[in-house]
């Protein structure tokens, strides 16, 4: 497997992966599919030290980004992450090397911590954050509502540098 920047071209898979959680999934709080256009225009506003990253042996498996946590200047050291593996490909280590990749890519961006939303029933993601040092910061009680119940939100951190 072989983790690389994302191109232009990866957008309609990523797409595809991203939707199929808006779909049948509580890992995002979209309720609509997104469209190609909406998600070309999210890549653009990606790239430098806000990569987006696609896992591929013959196709592309998942996806992960790194976005700002805030567009407020104070923030310009925090930085959001967010990782999708499609469901045929779950399971295999995929979310992992996609969350080692990010974390030494936001090191090498300068960012000092990284933070994580996760929908507190998703319980996998939480596990992988905590493997890798991440903490949790935060719960939000039933801040999100989809499939008819409400959700809450869990708010994981993790320091990449003590400067």
């Amino acid at each position: 497997m072989k983790i690389r920047l994302a191109e232009i071209g990866d957008l309609s898979r990523i797409n595809d992966i991203y939707n199929t959680f808006v779909e049948k999934s509580t890992a995002t709080f979209d309720t609509q599919p997104t469209s190609i256009e909406q998600r070309e225009e999210w890549f653009a506003q990606h790239g430098g030290i806000y990569p987006v990253l696609v896992a591929e042996e013959k196709e592309v498996m998942g996806w992960g980004s790194l976005s700002p946590f805030s567009q407020r200047p104070a923030y310009r050291f925090t930085v959001e992450h967010s990782i999708y593996v499609a469901e045929e490909y779950q399971r295999q280590g995929i979310g992992t090397r996609l969350l080692e990749e990010l974390m030494a890519r936001a090191i090498e961006g300068g960012f000092h911590t990284m933070v994580a939303r996760i929908t507190g029933e998703n319980q996998a993601s939480v596990n992988l954050h905590k493997k890798y040092g991440f903490e949790q910061v935060g719960l939000l009680k039933e801040v999100g509502y989809k499939f008819g119940r409400w959700l809450d939100v869990i708010y994981m951190q993790k320091i990449l540098s003590r400067g």
